[in-house]
């Protein structure tokens, strides 16, 4: 049975999710199941994958998205996951799949979310546009040293969740990938274990990237002063799942 469950958010990906699972195959060790949660029926991700030569060797379910967008799609592949983590990955990342292990690795020592980080020894973050690279880095900056938040890489959504996280704490968010901050500081302000790996992170040369700094710059700045609010004002106060909507 899988002891992961990696959720890869796609929109026409067929151009980069062979490699990607070519790359699990060769790294990971940890058993695993893959979710490829997509939109649209016609997206190209599905018959690439469907026609890629080893498909038999790899545990893959199809999620089909309950709305539109990334959001609706982590949040359907949370909804179907099963395995006592979960990992969100990138479609696009073929540098990273052989540190996965390492981040399980974490969880089964007791931290409740892995972050991937680029800003600690072993890992990097390269090629970012200006704008992008700089609120990243300042964003980390500051809720590392100000908000005290015990990782140096809050917005980076490659990240491992544990199943209690997944079954107990309510996601608010409703676009782009502000649930992978407001999961962490949730998690910070429940006092549950949060550990890091280093991970590499370059900008995707093949695709269109769905991130939208812009567009969602104003709905992080929600969670990341939810974290100066548990450090400095204590407020403790954090919005749970009741047990008829955790999942099963």
């Amino acid at each position: 049975m899988a002891r992961l469950d990696i959720i890869i958010p796609v929109f026409n990906e067929g151009e980069n999710i062979i490699r990607v699972l070519d790359t699990f195959r060769d790294s990971v060790r940890t058993p695993f199941r893959v979710l490829i949660c997509y939109d649209r029926d016609d997206d190209n991700t599905l018959p690439a994958v469907e026609a890629y030569p080893e498909r038999s060797s790899l545990d893959v379910l199809f999620v089909k998205n309950r709305s539109q967008g990334p959001h609706a799609a982590v949040m359907t592949g949370f909804q179907q996951s099963t395995a006592p983590y979960v990992l969100v990955y990138p479609a696009d990342d073929t540098d990273n799949a052989g540190r996965i292990d390492q981040l399980v690795e974490q969880a089964e020592r007791g931290c409740d979310i892995v972050v991937a980080s680029r800003f600690i020894k072993g890992g990097c973050m390269v090629g970012a546009p200006p704008l992008k690279g700089f609120l990243v880095r300042t964003a980390a900056f500051t809720l590392h040293h100000g908000a005290r938040l015990p990782v140096r890489d809050a917005s980076n959504g490659l990240r491992l969740f544990s199943r209690r996280v997944i079954d107990q704490i309510a996601v608010e968010s409703t676009s782009g990938f502000c649930y992978s901050i407001e999961l962490l500081v949730k998690c910070h302000r429940l006092g549950w274990p949060i550990g890091e790996v280093p991970f590499v992170w370059y900008e995707r040369k093949a695709g269109q990237s769905r991130f939208r700094v812009l567009k969602w710059v104003p709905k992080y700045l929600r969670w990341y002063f939810y974290a100066f609010a548990t450090t400095w004002l204590g407020a403790r106060s954090v919005k749970m799942k009741t047990p008829r909507t955790a999942s099963v």
